[in-house]
């Protein structure tokens, strides 16, 4: 069997109650307008680093419950020994570099969010642009928000295009829904 060329040719030869064909259908290029659910998905893009999603979605869960329900305003906060609770729960992926990354990338979002009003406002306010512009701006924004994480975080939440192909009936979806909006 040839390999797919795309996620969403991927997805279509799974069971419709996989993990990862619910995400591809349900959120995967969906638009977010939750701060907290925007800085989830940047912790879960984070952490996908050097792994495949279907891990990552896997522990989602596991992700939620130790960061606080993505909580921006909590994580921000967190200190040492929360790094330390994190650094030994088996349920995330257990990488100090990601786990700093995250509660940085949180303090910098509430900076965000105090300049801007959200997270999203701030989002909003660089887009649209060419993915090469967005890795500049998050590089110098955040940490370990490298060229692949930035597209795959931007992609997911509706930022950049790309998440579907035109032959995917959740491309025509979120087309039809743009339109609506």
């Amino acid at each position: 069997m040839e390999k797919p060329k795309s996620y969403c040719e991927y997805v279509a030869t799974l069971p419709e109650d996989s993990l990862d064909r619910i995400y591809h259908d349900t959120q995967y290029g969906f638009p977010v307008s939750s701060d907290d659910e925007l800085f989830g998905r940047l912790v879960l893009e984070i952490n996908q680093a050097g792994l495949s999603w279907t891990t990552i979605l896997k522990k989602q869960e596991n992700f939620r419950r130790a960061y606080s329900n993505f909580q921006i305003a909590k994580v921000a906060l967190y200190s040492k020994a929360d790094v330390t609770r994190l650094m030994n729960d088996p349920g995330i992926i257990r990488n100090r570099l990601k786990i700093e990354a995250a509660l940085y990338n949180a303090q910098k979002i509430v900076t965000l969010q105090e300049i801007f009003g959200s997270f999203k406002n701030w989002l909003d306010k660089h887009h649209p642009q060419a993915h090469k512009d967005w890795v500049k701006v998050f590089k110098t924004t955040f940490k370990f928000t490298g060229g692949e994480i930035t597209k795959e975080f931007l992609m997911s939440t509706g930022y950049l295009s790309g998440a579907h192909i035109k032959s995917c009936r959740i491309y025509a979806q979120l087309q039809e829904k743009a339109l609506t909006d």
